[in-house]
């Protein structure tokens, strides 16, 4: 007897006349993709075990290594800022140093003009005189002074001068005219004068002492050579006076 339903192309028939389903079959790139993924997954864990060892046999050796390199750079940075802070230190001293020399160097030109002015070819000779006076306080109250006398003489220039300064101060104290002597500023009765002993010219310093309100208005430089006349030369105090901070 004829089946009625025949199977269609592609379905066999089974022996005892049933149909029998065809086998599913799965395109091919199923299979590369699948195989993709699994070797994805290879290669990050291997980079994963790679980055955590740090391509060492010994992870915790790797760590040592690197704490080590760590305190190296952290001494490094700490020598560094102890350098830069000696080189600051330094060079502050140096500009200080080099302020100091300029002074010096001023002074020094200063004394060239000077000398040349009594001893160059050129010079005028000149008696003895006091050239130059300046006092400057040495306590805040103004009460004791320093100061520098400047003698020269340049007429007798292969005769030595010797002798003394005394200074004398005129002011006013509690509204009335006053004069103070040598040995009153010296506060010494009896003192003797300053010494010098030059060919050409010396400075000379000493110390005055100012009574307790008083005023000076004028200062008279006298010098008694050991042989020859008395020299006298009076300034104005606020022209030889120098404050405290060399004004």
């Amino acid at each position: 007897m004829t089946d009625p339903n025949p199977p269609s192309e592609g379905e066999a028939a089974s022996p005892s006349g049933a149909a029998v389903l065809p086998r599913a079959r799965h395109p091919w790139w199923a299979y590369g993709l699948l195989a993709t993924v699994l070797l994805a997954a290879l290669l990050g864990a291997w980079g994963l075990w790679t980055l955590a060892s740090g391509g060492s046999d010994d992870p915790r050796a790797e760590l040592g290594r690197r704490i080590a390199e760590v305190e190296q750079l952290e001494q490094d940075v700490a020598t560094l800022k102890r350098s830069d802070q000696i080189s600051r230190d330094a060079n502050q001293e140096l500009q200080a140093t080099l302020a100091v020399r300029d002074e010096e160097i001023a002074a020094l030109r200063a004394d060239v003009a000077f000398y040349e002015r009594f001893v160059g070819a050129t010079a005028q000779p000149r008696g003895l005189s006091v050239h130059e006076l300046e006092l400057r306080p040495q306590q805040n109250n103004g009460r004791v002074w320093r100061f520098v006398a400047t003698l020269t003489q340049t007429r007798d220039r292969d005769t030595p001068s010797e002798g003394q300064l005394l200074l004398s101060l005129e002011g006013t104290r509690d509204g009335k005219l006053q004069k103070l002597s040598w040995p009153d500023l010296r506060q010494q009765p009896g003192a003797p004068g300053q010494p010098y002993a030059f060919k050409y010219f010396q400075r000379v310093e000493g110390d005055l002492m100012l009574p307790e309100g008083f005023v000076p208005l004028r200062v008279n430089a006298r010098l008694v050579p050991a042989r020859g006349a008395a020299v006298e030369r009076t300034f104005p105090w606020a022209d030889v006076a120098r404050s405290v901070a060399g004004g």
